[in-house]
């Protein structure tokens, strides 16, 4: 299995969304917060489709990509998972370095917060990547699907019928 962005990304969130997904299960088609996320990364920018173009590279689908200056540009809709984002962004650089792009940044874009940052990859963080893909792939081969984190943010989550059903 090809890991993704979207692995990374849910790796830092949640444990069980990233092994839920990754074994097929997919919630986000019928959840209104993504459709509102992809909403923004549509109708945003509407005059970058025409300096900047949509990538996709093994595995790998970068919102917006600046040949020119060697950026990545990637829009999320809030904040509040931060880290992840970062990661993300830090997987798709390691992606581009891979293929032989040198000297790849990326700007992470909140559009509704009217907020940017800047994104590098560090030596550190490529092994960090490396730590992690490994992590990613040991939880979406496990048999037994991790628990549910029992966290607020759940309760905005896609999947979140899908692990407290039983409740």
């Amino acid at each position: 299995m090809q890991i993704t962005g979207t692995h990374f990304n849910y790796y830092i969130v949640c444990h069980r969304k990233l092994w839920l997904f990754a074994n097929g299960i997919n919630m986000e088609h019928s959840s209104d917060l993504v459709y509102e996320g992809k909403m923004i990364h549509e109708t945003t920018y509407p005059q970058r489709a025409e300096r900047y173009r949509e990538v996709e590279i093994e595995g790998v689908k970068i919102d917006f990509y600046d040949h020119s200056n060697r950026v990545i540009h990637e829009i999320k809709k809030s904040r509040k998972e931060h880290e992840s984002h970062i990661w993300q962004l830090k997987h798709y650089i390691a992606t581009l370095e891979k293929t032989g792009v040198k000297g790849v940044t990326g700007i992470l874009e909140y559009p509704k917060e009217r907020k940017t940052e800047k994104v590098i990859l560090t030596e550190y963080d490529r092994k960090r990547l490396q730590e992690i893909k490994s992590n990613i792939k040991r939880i979406i081969y496990s048999e037994k699907c991790p628990n549910t984190i029992n966290e607020p943010k759940c309760k905005k989550c896609a999947y979140f019928d899908f692990c407290y059903s039983n409740e």
